[in-house]
């Protein structure tokens, strides 16, 4: 049963359904959430007069709760035919995808984000050396080099494992002209921490990440006319572009050492969850985690980057859209685990604070989710720090007069002429 409720009556566990006012706007992704932190409690209380929150049988709903994971039917072993293309997924990347529940609880950072940052630079580097030589390889018709794919996809595993943060940062590092290639790197990144997220072991983030990081191999074979072409493609140019999941599946067949889990990734990158994906047409769960998730990474870094045919979004512009897509193009749940990963406030977007300062998120709190730590740029007069201060919101929360301080708005990218990438918190 659906009951209006009083914000100031609100308690912990209870189930809001419907807000007073719009969702979007709001920092709360999901249109119904069970209130489990004090600044949930706050943020309502904050932002709306009364909420309606789910009690008894409609609360009882699978569709509903979130705390008792339900389960899919596993989804078969198939053979998928494209032209000349025979790919056989002898292996699913999940047996059972959850559609509501909360991941488990398996890792915790190791390291400070600054300290892993010096790790995460070499890392990056060398996977960036390694993408170009593949891609290089399958252009000359040579065979992938799955070991050495392999190995700095566990480089980035490892790091990722120690603290998602770091790696994440450096996907804001972008350049059109390169897009191909390190679009493939930044999905990788981005699957990898889903991954952990989700509380992956090391064996099944490394299988995905190899996959995400070879998942674009087969675009070697579309035109640049078509790859770089600044307005919207002809039904025959799409046509063309389509190709590349099929022709990726190809140069990949003969590969040695490259689990079909992680072909699921290439193969099905661009499937829809109500089946209007291309190439192979699946839906829903049929799809595989491997292939769900891979879909969002690369939505969301598509949506994110500087391309030929449009300026790229801010990164919570990016998750709304997304958000808006769930149901239609992305699995539900996986959409809203990729939000809680990437956080309400994403590293790197630009913030106003309560007080009037501006300034950059540089890590997030798993935690707290809306008590990032926050370079601060500008002071309330909008005159620049120099330095930017570093302002953790976990331990300081009031100001010098005892006033709460909280992030008030995220603003538009480039608002102030702030580049975000200019505050990575890298120790020179």
């Amino acid at each position: 049963m659906k009951t209006k409720v009083v914000v100031h009556d609100l308690r912990k566990g209870m189930f809001v359904s419907e807000l007073d006012r719009p969702w979007l706007g709001t920092p709360f992704m999901f249109q119904g959430f069970e209130i489990q932190t004090d600044e949930e409690l706050q943020q309502l209380r904050a932002l709306c007069q009364y909420v309606y929150v789910l009690s008894g049988d409609e609360l009882a709903s699978p569709a509903i709760r979130r705390t008792k994971p339900v389960t899919a039917a596993p989804p078969a072993a198939r053979i998928i035919t494209k032209k000349t293309t025979e790919f056989a997924v002898t292996e699913t990347s999940s047996r059972e995808i959850p559609h509501s529940g909360i991941p488990p609880s398996r890792y915790t950072d190791q390291t400070p984000v600054e300290e892993e940052l010096q790790q995460a630079v070499e890392v990056e580097r060398s996977a960036r050396e390694t993408i170009y030589v593949i891609l290089d390889d399958a252009r000359l018709g040579r065979s992938v080099d799955t070991p050495r794919a392999k190995k700095v996809v566990g480089q980035m595993t490892e790091s990722v494992i120690r603290n998602p943060d770091a790696l994440v940062w450096l996907t804001h590092l972008k350049k059109k002209h390169e897009y191909t290639a390190l679009h493939s790197l930044r999905v990788c990144v981005l699957a990898l921490a889903l991954g952990r997220h989700l509380g992956y072991g090391p064996e099944k983030l490394n299988i995905l990440g190899l996959g995400a990081l070879l998942h674009d191999i087969g675009k070697l074979h579309v035109p640049l006319e078509i790859l770089d072409k600044p307005e919207a493609l002809t039904r025959e140019e799409f046509e063309i572009m389509k190709l590349h999941v099929p022709n990726g599946l190809k140069i990949l067949e003969n590969a040695a050492g490259i689990p079909p889990a992680a072909l699921e990734v290439v193969g099905r990158h661009h499937e829809r969850y109500n089946g209007n994906g291309y190439a192979f047409g699946l839906r829903g769960d049929d799809i595989g985690e491997f292939g769900l998730i891979s879909a969002i990474a690369d939505t969301y870094d598509a949506i994110t980057s500087d391309r030929s045919y449009h300026l790229s979004l801010s990164a919570a512009d990016a998750l709304k859209i997304i958000y808006e897509g769930r149901q239609k193009a992305y699995h539900p749940w996986l959409t809203e685990q990729f939000i809680q990963c990437m956080g309400i406030f994403p590293i790197g977007s630009i913030v106003e604070l309560s007080t009037g300062s501006v300034g950059v998120v540089i890590t997030a709190n798993r935690a707290r989710r809306l008590r990032p730590r926050v370079a601060l740029i500008l002071s309330p007069e909008k005159k620049p720090y120099t330095p930017a201060n570093i302002l953790d919101l976990m331990t300081v929360t009031h100001d010098a007069n005892g006033k709460p301080i909280e992030i008030k708005n995220m603003l538009p990218s480039g608002t102030f002429g702030i580049n975000p990438t200019d505050y990575i918190p890298v120790h020179h």
